[in-house]
């Protein structure tokens, strides 16, 4: 896995070369592969338990557009693209649409570890992938449920049966969400008191064992079950103390799960049949490739997170192992079928990560100008404030700090505006602030407050993710562009953020006030009155940013609610 990372391919595809080495295609050190790979399923399990604990209710209430729009789009698109072309090969229609939909649904876990790894889970495609994996999770629980009805035994199915279990199924969503709101809030604050840390380590993965056990024995999804517990703790006191005890048994699992893939990917079938295994694979990551840059495009993204977006969800997911095992018990599906679409799969999650990378390298060396210099290696100032981006914001921030005889260390990305401002004396290194060498080199370590601003938003929520991951002791006041900046910035968890014409744009208006005639205190008031509401508003209207009828109706709320307060200042007094 270090070399992997070395190499520039990221610990995943580090992983499952590990995996392929010690599995029984390898040098036959593990043998017995279905049972790691169940027991290392626990570690997605605690993905999505730490993914809940990042989304408010009121939050996950306002993606709901993006997750049964754009993941039902896919899943059902998709699945009937492959279940046709399946069909048209020869294989029972049965066995097709299995096939078609199972292969429709991407790797929560490796999708979701390599935009992390990659900084590009803020991103707004970044954030449509996770809409579309949270869709497709909640739709393996469905096909699970549907499989055995589609072959032989699905006469012997009792039909009271099946709604016990869906019976079974609401009722523990709802004793879950009840407990997780009111019961494990109130056990978590008596654990906290007892001031041991291990205790409360103890008490956070017990959480997310019973949640997901509970959910596996009514027929759910385990990591269905740890999302919504990590949902219902969203917005507790407790979520960054779980979040941080969680987060070293996450790595670990997670790390066992992807060798457990790795061992699990049948070299010698691939030996057999090597042309059908190598036009299996590159047909699924084309169809689906195909299918969600067409869909990112409809959804108006542009065309590089369009393709970002394919290359994140285009293999095949870990629920299509579990899927395709039901589907052969129940004689949906030859075993011989079976064994050749788990080895599609596992091939294909292995080529994602150099998919991804590949599409990191295309972009960057479109963003890239001929003739740059390589980025500041060693930045030789060691001082408090990092100042990321120094153009306009950035130098009157600098040269405020300068008059006040304050160090700081400014890096840009711009290398004209590097050497523009060089020529006036100031001192200013160039490279991506948002890379975390550079923050290092940077001494980010050691610093205790980051200003981030930079031009480009999505450059900015990169820097601000990487710093909540890595140097999450930074104090950050961060420039924002306009609302849906800030309202991105404040997912990220920074608070102190200053949209750069709103200062100004208030100044104006003061003056024009005054221009009209009214008194100093008067214009100064009412612009103030102005500030306190919009800044009150934006704090409201963050939970439903992504709901833009709910924006509109917020936008027209608040025009109501602020001439209100001004006829009331008006009929209470003059200047």
């Amino acid at each position: 896995m270090p070399i992997a990372k070395r190499l520039g391919l990221g610990s995943v595809l580090g992983y499952l070369l590990a995996g392929v080495a010690l599995g029984p295609w390898g040098i036959g050190l593990v043998g017995d592969v279905d049972h790691i790979l169940h027991f290392a399923e626990f570690g997605v399990v605690l993905l999505l338990f730490v993914i809940g604990l990042e989304l408010q209710p009121a939050r996950l209430w306002t993606m709901r557009q993006a997750v049964f729009g754009a993941g039902s789009a896919q899943v059902l698109g998709t699945g009937a693209i492959i279940a046709a072309i399946a069909a048209g090969f020869g294989l029972p229609l049965a066995a097709a649409i299995v096939a078609g939909l199972s292969l429709a649904l991407s790797s929560t876990a490796f999708a979701l570890q390599t935009l992390a790894e990659k900084n590009q889970l803020a991103t707004r495609y970044g954030r449509t992938s996770f809409a579309i994996l949270l869709f497709q999770d909640l739709a393996a629980v469905p096909l699970l449920v549907i499989v055995p009805f589609l072959g032989a035994a699905s006469v012997a199915v009792d039909g009271d049966q099946s709604l016990l279990a869906i019976a079974r199924a609401v009722g523990a969503v709802v004793v879950t969400a009840v407990a997780g709101r009111y019961l494990l809030r109130y056990a978590l604050r008596i654990v906290a008191r007892s001031g041991v840390s291990e205790v409360f380590t103890a008490a956070a993965l017990l959480t997310v064992v019973l949640t997901a056990l509970l959910m596996e024995y009514v027929g759910l999804s385990m990591a269905l079950g740890a999302f919504l517990a990590g949902v219902l703790l969203a917005d507790s006191d407790y979520r960054h103390e779980l979040e941080a005890d969680i987060e070293p048994f996450k790595g670990l699992l997670l790390g066992l799960f992807f060798m457990a893939v790795g061992m699990s990917i049948e070299l010698g079938l691939v030996g057999e049949r090597p042309w059908t295994t190598a036009g299996l694979v590159i047909g699924l990551l084309a169809i689906k490739g195909l299918t969600l840059y067409l869909l990112g495009r409809a959804f108006k993204l542009d065309t590089w997170p369009a393709l970002g977006l394919a290359a994140a969800l285009s293999q095949g997911g870990e629920f299509a192992f579990i899927i395709f095992d039901v589907a052969a018990g129940a004689g949906v599906m030859a075993r011989a079928d079976r064994d050749l679409l788990v080895v599609v799969v596992g091939l294909s999650m292995a080529i994602t990560p150099l998919i991804f990378g590949l599409y990191l390298w295309a972009h960057g060396r479109r963003r890239k100008a001929p003739g740059d210099p390589a980025y500041d290696r060693v930045i030789q100032d060691e001082n408090e404030i990092i100042i990321a981006g120094f153009g306009r914001v950035g130098q009157i921030v600098g040269r405020t700090l300068a008059a006040m005889k304050v160090g700081f260390t400014a890096l840009e990305i711009n290398p004209e505006q590097v050497d523009f401002v060089k020529r006036y004396g100031s001192r200013v290194y160039y490279g991506d602030a948002s890379r975390l060498d550079l923050l290092r080199a940077a001494k980010a370590d050691k610093a205790h407050i980051c200003v981030i601003a930079i031009d480009d938003i999505e450059a900015s929520l990169r820097l601000a993710a990487t710093i909540r991951r890595h140097f999450p002791h930074l104090k950050v006041f961060a420039r924002a562009r306009n609302r849906q900046h800030v309202y991105r910035l404040m997912d990220l968890g920074v608070t102190d953020i200053f949209r750069e014409t709103f200062g100004s744009s208030l100044e104006m208006a003061e003056n024009v006030l005054r221009g009209l005639g009214l008194g100093d205190g008067r214009a100064r008031g009412v612009v103030q009155r102005f500030r306190e509401h919009d800044e009150r508003r934006l704090l409201q209207a963050h939970a439903h940013h992504w709901d833009e009828d709910k924006m509109i109706d917020l936008a027209k709320q608040s025009t109501r609610e602020l001439r209100e307060l001004f006829e009331q200042d008006a009929r209470g007094g003059s200047d």
